[in-house]
Parts: structure tokens; C-alpha cells; sequence
């Protein structure tokens, strides 16, 4: 019955739709011009256009929200107003053709499609113009398993779909209905809106097959688009299939598509490091065919993956300007009521509410897309940390636009405004010279007239596990808790003394700012008056104001039932007889009464228990020292318990009991290596067949084999890594992470000079060293060993190359960053252990290692 009213109301539409497109006719389209670029119909300016994927209509983000018993349109209302706030004038989606199609390739008007209608509208709302790319050709399942739908590609293999006759056939008649659907919400066809920039046929088609052949399905669905009435730009993806890709270029299409995943995908843990020399370059290597320059070009995925810094989004956005990009497009955004558990996609990570740093430099990032002009350069790094208006940071994991009258900042910054009197818009997360704020959430300020401005501050979001391990939708992996702090403005057009009034629905607070301060804020939007401004009514919460209303909010909710969680790293290993410093991020729905820390030497039993309480030093943080005296030869091992009310909650567990109940059962405590200052620093210890130790063969196809060897009672297992090198040479590489390991003692590291390396067998080459926190590495030859040790000296620590792994998609791109600049060895910046040698062609090479150290 439902199906039957929607195309009544399709046929009613269909009717009125020529008097909407009379009045649309003035919307600016986009079209290809001769030299490949995006223009504007109106203006012939270059366009420019940044945003992100989001697939709530499709596969596992529609069934999470009927898991989750969420309407499926408020969701995509509450997500667009977000996407709108971070500045994104972009969607982009691949359609799940087996959710819309039958076995010919009928189009189905189902829920699916009408979601997909309703968020383009609700896109088009907000000025957010959409490129759809038809088909994905594989099935809805991911994470979860493939639900059988019927759908035309799920009867082919992905390769056979774009070579079997009756596949393209149906394909044909696919495309051509999906391009003629006419939306009921706008009432136009998808060929005609003008919101709608235009059509990538298929995501990341596979053509094992020859040029010919791949240019004649692509010239096939081409005209039953041209049949169909399209006349729209049509993209096509070249950065796979290397082997035909001079078939791309001798077709019709006007656009090209490109992906980047510059540090791999789905490692399965949250990556640390510099990665900026990983996106320092895109290269595209076959630029030199003929008819490249005609095709305009566009990203339509990219993400650095398994991070949750804040400061690559902007540096990877400049490295596609530079490259000629028009069009970016990251994957994916999580939608908001779902992304506490980041189930969709475990190796991205994207949502104001939950990933707020990460939100603000996509913000920033969205900002490089309009300032950086198409092939505009700022050299290599590390010189193009700094473009134009913008700043990243590695070490300050920061992102910035600083341009005069905007001032955004992913991360507590010191950096002043260049004018802080010509201020009209900031965005940040933490503190800066006009923001003291102690929250974690994101904040807006606006500027509506002089002396009125709107401030709109989400809610705090805390870690409580890594989000990039295996999902769920029982495992929280980021918590929004409802924190009320100050907020202190240092805007002159604002001055000391401002009224400040709630605007969002429910929101009565009213106060008087008192020397620029804003006390017990909670989230909320409020409306800012300077002191002898009146703003006359006319900034009411239902006033329009660029593409939002000024009372419009969306947070998640919040629960009151959770309890504190605690995020805290105990240091790997430090110096006995030396202060020891605990700290600690302590979050819940209130402040807790106390935060104590009890060692394993406590007892139930005992009459006198000792404890050391944290000391709150601001936001979420607590900090407590153990004196030299206690920091003994050992292990030194703890619990970190909350203290509300009469309620106990003791962490690492965050069981509701404390230590000395009698019926605590956790044995579960944090742990504190101490050794002897002048004992030697350990990198790697062998512990089990995996021992955070990464391997890798470049080419990736070459295989690896593990395997843990015990050795005498006496001595400690060693791990035995096969490699084994297929049709060409291949290079090798370990790595392990180091930073951790080696933090808590900063003095025997910079006394180091000597790096150890306990083997059983070694590879002819091998070549040890490190990558520090320049993104830098530093390598030399390792001589025969000694008493099955080897010995390298740090002095003898060479600049080289730094390989690009995990490996980069697409796989055209250079496995180097080739750096340019000299930058000195210093032992303190160390980060990565790095083992690497070469191997040879249809060989197997063997290295067998133990520990390893520095001394």
C-alpha cells in the first residue's frame, strides 16, 4: 500500500515539477568545460567542492538504525545539520544496487530510494550539491554478512558484472531508470536537478579484461545514459585496472575518479605517528596519456584510516589541490546515532559529537578546498605544513585557518588571530587566546551584526575503548557526557561585559557575562549581546542565518546511568628512585568526590590501607606523583578508583566495587615496569608470534610466514619471519612502535648510543634503525654479529627514504616519501623501530630475532 501512495505522489509531482523547474532555472549547474575543469554555469568560475560519503539510506547504517529503534529521516535530518556546520558543500554516495534493483535491473521504489530521495533533499536545503556513483556491483552485508536481495549484481562475480552480456544489459536498464527517478521531495528527475552534479557509474569497477573491452561497457552505458536524457557529467574511476586505463581516456566520459588511503586500511588498532610525509605528494603517473587534461577530476573516497588525530585532513586536502582535484570527497561520516560504537566502517571514524577534533579539521580541510587554488604547490615536506592561511602539526596534533576573520583550531593552540577585531567566525576544540574553555566538545561562535554573536557548544565526548578494533554495537567506544564548565571569550567586538540568552528548544539558561566569562556552560546554542546592544528581535531561534536556523541543535543523548569512565596509559617502564607521575582522564555526568589510587599491596583483611589521591587539574584530568620511595626495582602495579557518594567504581575494570569489598573479584590492575636507571632500554621483547611486530613486503602480493620458537629452558623464544618473494624482488620491512615503551625514561634515552640487536639469523643487507617523529628515517647496515649480537652505532644512523606502510591505495602511488630537507638524527625523537633488507626473486629469506635494545 505505501509503495502505491509513493508513486501516486511520484505522478503528482511529476505534474507540478515543470513550474519548480521554471522557478530553478536561476540554480547555477556545473559543467565539464574543453581543458577538463568544473566550471559554474552562471559565473564560468572554477568550482570547488569538499564532503563526505554517508550511507545511512543503505546496507548497515539503515538496519543499525532499525536495531537501534531510530527513525531513519530525523537521523539524516540530525546528520545533515552537522554536515551543513562543518562547511561541506559535498555528498557523495555509491548506491547499493542490490538494494534497488531486481535480477533485470529494474529499479525498485522501495525505502531505500526513498531515504536516498529525502536526504538529497534535505542536502539540497543546505546548498550541499550531490555526485551519485550508480552501482557498487557486491553485496549489502559489511560488517555484518550479505542479505539476499535479488538485486541484478549479486548474480555476477564484481569482475564477470562488467564483461557478462546479460549483466550489462541489465546494467543498461538500471542506470537509465535511476537517472530518469524523478525525487518526489524536489520533484525532479535525478537528470535534471540541479543539485545534483552528476554520475560516476560504478565504485571501483574491476576489468581483468583488455582495453577494447573495457571501453566498449563503458561506451554501452554511456549511451543508455545519453538514451535516457542524461546531460549531466559523467565519471568514471581510473585509479584501478591499471592495465586499461588508456581505455578511460579514449570514451566520452568527462570526469575521472580517484581514491587515497595514504596509511592502509582496517589494521585492526588505532595507528600512532607523523603521517604527514605520507601525504606530502599524489602523483599520478599516467598524466602523460592523451586526453588527460580533458577530464575533470575527482576524489571520491579518501581517508587517513585507524587515526584519531586531528591534523591530517587539511595537508591531505592541499596535496589534491595541488594535484588538480575538484571534487573530495571523504568516506565516510558516521551517523550520529550510531557512532558511539563506529560499527559501520571500524577503520574510519568521523562524527562531530564523538570524533570532535577530528571534526574540526575536516572543517579546516573543507576551508583548504576553496583557498588553495587547482595546481597551486607549497614545495615538500616539511615546508608545506604551512599553506596559505592554514598550519598542521604532528606534535601539537593541530589543525588551523588563521585568515583574518576566520579563526578554526582542531586542538588547544597558542596561535593568536591575526585581527582579533576582524573576527567573524571561530570553531575549535579546546583552548586558544580567545577561547578558554575546558570542555571537549566542539564550539562555534558566529558573528550575526556588530556586538551579537551565536555560540553553539556540543557536549563532551570521552575514549572509553580503541575504536578501530573489531565492532559492535554492545561496545561503546567513544562516551558524550554532560559536562558544564566556564567559558571565558576574549572578542572585542563582544567586550567584557555581554548578556547571554539559550536559543535551542528546552534551552532557558540566561546570565550576564562578567569579565568575558560564561560560567557553568552547559551544551547548548545562546545568543551573545554586547552590553548597550539591543538585537531588536530580529535573532530569534527560528531566524534564518546562512544555511541553518539560529535555534537549531543536535547532540546525542545522553545517558545518566553509565557511571564514570576512565582513560589512562600507565607508562611502559621507568627509573626506580624517580618520582613516578599517574594521570588519568576521569569522565561522567558529574564531579566525581574524589579520585584515589590504590596499589596491590592493600588488603581487605588489613586495618590501614595506604592511598595516594589524584589531584583534578582541569577538564576531565586528574594527577597524582608516587614518591621516588615507593618506585622500587619491579613492578609496580595499581587501580584507579572513583569515589561518589557512597558508590565505589574501581578502573582498569569499571566494576561498581572497590579494591576492599570483600566481594571484589577483578584482578585486573595497571602496570609500571622499574628498573634500574642505568639498566638498558628494551624496543622488543619476544613474547609470542605476533609481539607488536609488523612485517611487510613491497610488492604487498609477496607472503609472509610467522612462527614463535622455543628455545632451551634457559634462554627466551624467538620469532622465525619467512619471506618469500614471488615473480620480482622484493623489500622487506619490520616495525614496531616504540614511543610508549621508551616515554617514562627520557634521560637513559638520550644516553643511548648503541642499538642492540639479539639474533639467531640475519639476512644478508639487513639494514636496523628508526623513524622518528619527523616522519623521518634513519637506517645503516648492520655488521656480522657478536656473540649473536648486533651492534649498530647511533652515530652511524643514515637519512633514507621512508616507506609509505602500510601500503598506500591505490597502489599507483609512489611506496616513498623521498624527503628533501636535512634533518639531523636526534636520538630523542625516536618513535619506530625499523628492520628492513631486500629480498631475492622466487626466493625465500629468513630472519630469526630475539630482543632488542638500546644501550
Amino acid at each position: 500500500m505505501q509503495r502505491h501512495i509513493l508513486t501516486l505522489i511520484i505522478c503528482l509531482l511529476a505534474v507540478v515539477a515543470p513550474a519548480q523547474n521554471k522557478v530553478q532555472k536561476s540554480v547555477p549547474t556545473i559543467y565539464v568545460d574543453a581543458g577538463g575543469v568544473m566550471r559554474w554555469s552562471d559565473t564560468k568560475k572554477e568550482a570547488s567542492f569538499f564532503g563526505v560519503n554517508y550511507t545511512l539510506p543503505f546496507a548497515h547504517a539503515y538496519r543499525a538504525m532499525g536495531y537501534l529503534g531510530v527513525d531513519r529521516k530525523t537521523a539524516i535530518d540530525r546528520d545533515v545539520y552537522h554536515m551543513a556546520r562543518l562547511g561541506l558543500n559535498a555528498y557523495r554516495i555509491h548506491i547499493w544496487d542490490v538494494e534497488i534493483s531486481d535480477a533485470e535491473g529494474n529499479l525498485l521504489e522501495n525505502e531505500h530510494l526513498e531515504l536516498l530521495d529525502y536526504l538529497i533533499h534535505k542536502l539540497q536545503e543546505r546548498g550541499i550539491r550531490t555526485v551519485i556513483t550508480a552501482q557498487t556491483d557486491f553485496g549489502n552485508g559489511y560488517p555484518e554478512r550479505n542479505q539476499p536481495t535479488g538485486g541484478f549484481s549479486s548474480h555476477y562475480d564484481k569482475c564477470a558484472v562488467h564483461s557478462d552480456a546479460e549483466a550489462i544489459a541489465a546494467q543498461e536498464k538500471y542506470i537509465a531508470a535511476l537517472v530518469r527517478h524523478v525525487n518526489p521531495y524536489t520533484g525532479y528527475a535525478y537528470k535534471d536537478d540541479p543539485y545534483i552534479v552528476g554520475f560516476e557509474i560504478n565504485n571501483e569497477p574491476c576489468h581483468p579484461g583488455t582495453v577494447v573491452e573495457t571501453r566498449n561497457y563503458i561506451n554501452k552505458v554511456l549511451s543508455a545514459l545519453k538514451r535516457a536524457g542524461n546531460r549531466k557529467p559523467v565519471f568514471y574511476n581510473v585509479s584501478h585496472n591499471q592495465h586499461v586505463v588508456e581505455a578511460y581516456y579514449s570514451t566520452a566520459i568527462q570526469g575521472t575518479t580517484y581514491q587515497w588511503y595514504p596509511i592502509g586500511l582496517v589494521s585492526g588498532h588505532t595507528r600512532k605517528g607523523n603521517f604527514l610525509p605520507f601525504v606530502d605528494r599524489y602523483d599520478i603517473p599516467f598524466s602523460n596519456l592523451k586526453g588527460f587534461d580533458k577530464k575533470a577530476r575527482m576524489v571520491y573516497e579518501f581517508d587517513p584510516a585507524d587515526i584519531l588525530y586531528s591534523y591530517m585532513y587539511p595537508a591531505t586536502v592541499r596535496t589534491f589541490r595541488t594535484a588538480g582535484f575538484q571534487w573530495i570527497t571523504q568516506f565516510a561520516y558516521d551517523p550520529i546515532d550510531m557512532a558511539a560504537y563506529n560499527t559501520e566502517y571500524q577503520t574510519h571514524y568521523l562524527n562531530v559529537a564523538y570524533t570532535p577534533n577530528k571534526a574540526i579539521g575536516l572543517m579546516i580541510a573543507a576551508e583548504a578546498a576553496q583557498k588553495v587554488g587547482r595546481g597551486e604547490s607549497f614545495g615538500n615536506y616539511p615546508a608545506d605544513t604551512l599553506f596559505n592561511d592554514f598550519r598542521v602539526s604532528y606534535v601539537q596534533d593541530l589543525s588551523e585557518l588563521n585568515d583574518g576573520e576566520k579563526f578554526y583550531y582542531s586542538n588547544t593552540t597558542q596561535t593568536r588571530p591575526k585581527d582579533i577585531s576582524q573576527l567573524r567566525a571561530i570553531a575549535g576544540c579546546g583552548k586558544s587566546p580567545v577561547v578558554n574553555y575546558e570542555g571537549t566538545g566542539v564550539y562555534w561562535l558566529d558573528r550575526l551584526e556588530e556586538g551579537v554573536w551565536r555560540l553553539e557548544v556540543m557536549p563532551d565526548a570521552v575514549q572509553v575503548s580503541d575504536p578501530f578494533t573489531k565492532p559492535s554495537l554492545d561496545k561503546e567506544v567513544m562516551r558524550i557526557v554532560s559536562g558544564a564548565w566556564d567559558m571565558t571569550l576574549n572578542l572585542p567586538d563582544l567586550g567584557k561585559q555581554f548578556r547571554v540568552n539559550g536559543l535551542n528548544n528546552g534551552n532557558t539558561f540566561s546570565t550576564q557575562a562578567a569579565n568575558g566569562k560564561i560560567s557553568t556552560l552547559r551544551p547548548g546554542v545562546y545568543l551573545l549581546q554586547r552590553e548597550g546592544i539591543s538585537a531588536s528581535g530580529k535573532w530569534t531561534a527560528d531566524a534564518h542565518w546562512q544555511n541553518i536556523t539560529l535555534g537549531e541543535y543536535v547532540c546525542p543523548s545522553i545517558s545518566d546511568n553509565k557511571g564514570f569512565t576512565v582513560t589512562h596509559s600507565p607508562a611502559k617502564t621507568v627509573d626506580a628512585g624517580k618520582d613516578l607521575q599517574i594521570e588519568a582522564i576521569v569522565a561522567g555526568n558529574e564531579i566525581p568526590d574524589s579520585v584515589i589510587i590504590y596499589t596491590d599491596k592493600i588488603s581487605f583483611w588489613n586495618e590501614k590501607n595506604p592511598y595516594l589521591k589524584m589531584n583534578h587539574t582541569g577538564g576531565y584530568t586528574y594527577r597524582a606523583t608516587v614518591p621516588a620511595t615507593e618506585i622500587k626495582e619491579g613492578c609496580f602495579r595499581y587501580n584507579i578508583v572513583v569515589c561518589q557518594g557512597d558508590k565505589r567504581q574501581t578502573f582498569p575494570s569499571g566494576v561498581a566495587r572497590s579494591p576492599l569489598d570483600w566481594d571484589y573479584t577483578s584482578a585486573t590492575l595497571w602496570e609500571t615496569n622499574i628498573v634500574a636507571p642505568e639498566k638498558s632500554l628494551s624496543l622488543l621483547e619476544i613474547v609470542d608470534a605476533d609481539s607488536k611486530l609488523e612485517t611487510y613486503t613491497m610488492p604487498e602480493w609477496s607472503r609472509t610466514n610467522r612462527q614463535l620458537i622455543q628455545n632451551a629452558p634457559t634462554e627466551k623464544p624467538t620469532l622465525r619471519i619467512t619471506f618469500e618473494s614471488k615473480d620480482k624482488a622484493s623489500v622487506f620491512v619490520l616495525r614496531r612502535y616504540i614511543k610508549d615503551d621508551i616515554d617514562g625514561r627520557p634521560e637513559r634515552l638520550a644516553s643511548c648510543r648503541t642499538l642492540c640487536i639479539h639474533a639467531k639469523k640475519i639476512p644478508e643487507g639487513l639494514k636496523a634503525g628508526f623513524i622518528t617523529s619527523d616522519g623521518y628515517t634513519y637506517l645503516a647496515s648492520c655488521a656480522a654479529a657478536t656473540d649473536g649480537i648486533i651492534r649498530v652505532s647511533l652515530q652511524d644512523l643514515k637519512q633514507t627514504n621512508t616507506a609509505l606502510l602500510p601500503h598506500v591505495y591505490p597502489v599507483f602511488l609512489d611506496n616513498y616519501f623521498r624527503p628533501q630537507t636535512e634533518i639531523p638524527f636526534k636520538v630523542e625523537g625516536i618513535e619506530t623501530l625499523e628492520l628492513s633488507f631486500d629480498g631475492v626473486a622466487e626466493k625465500s629469506t629468513e630472519i630469526e630475532i630475539g630482543s632488542i635494545w638500546l644501550e
